[in-house]
């Protein structure tokens, strides 16, 4: 009865930590309501990344695959993809604009530190196979004069990449799964990024 509006829907959150009882129990509360969808809540708070992962190995198969899993306040691109790779469908973090107001751009390579020394010359976009037009207009080298002459548009820049990389990850994953080639699409971006999971 607290919905009003048909536009929006209701979730509910499964708690517990990283304890698989206490997760049992939480959907075991949550399932009967029959619920739009369904948030995990209580991770990515100071967990290793692996223990992260393994909690969603026994949580998301807790949830129904008809609806909506919703892993809260997760953002790290590496987490991102294990995670859809563990069916988790919805995100919400502020690392894309929280980095990018930071100097810190997300890439199909991996993390760029723009104020590093060595872009101080680089003429490349921020990322090669990025679109956006950020990656058309700007070279690296302007990007950290703009962040170490403190212009307010460098944290404009990379906030605006990284939401378009974001999108762009998020679209690719989707084609992946589309096409039945998630395991290898995960394998090629993890070595792209450089990550060992």
């Amino acid at each position: 009865d607290a919905q009003k509006r048909s536009d929006q829907a209701l979730f509910g959150i499964l708690q517990g930590g990283v304890d698989r009882s206490s997760r049992e129990r939480s959907a075991a509360g949550l399932l009967p309501l029959d619920l739009p969808g369904y948030a995990i809540g209580g991770l990515s708070v100071g967990e290793h990344p692996s223990q992260m992962y393994s909690t969603l190995d026994f949580t998301t198969p807790l949830l129904p695959e008809n609806k909506p899993r919703y892993l809260m306040g997760v953002g790290r691109p590496v987490d991102l993809l294990e995670s859809v790779c563990r069916g988790i469908d919805l995100f919400d973090c502020v690392l894309p604009t929280r980095n990018g107001r930071n100097a810190m751009a997300f890439t199909s390579r991996g993390a760029v530190r723009i104020r590093n020394q060595k872009y101080q010359r680089d003429p490349d976009p921020l990322d090669r196979d990025c679109n956006c037009p950020v990656c058309r207009r700007y070279t690296r080298a302007y990007l950290r004069h703009l962040f170490l002459s403190h212009e307010m548009l460098g944290p404009i820049l990379l906030s605006w990449h990284n939401l378009a990389y974001y999108q762009t990850l998020m679209r690719l994953m989707r084609e992946a799964i589309r096409e039945n080639r998630l395991a290898e699409f995960r394998t090629s971006q993890l070595a792209a990024w450089g990550e060992n999971v």
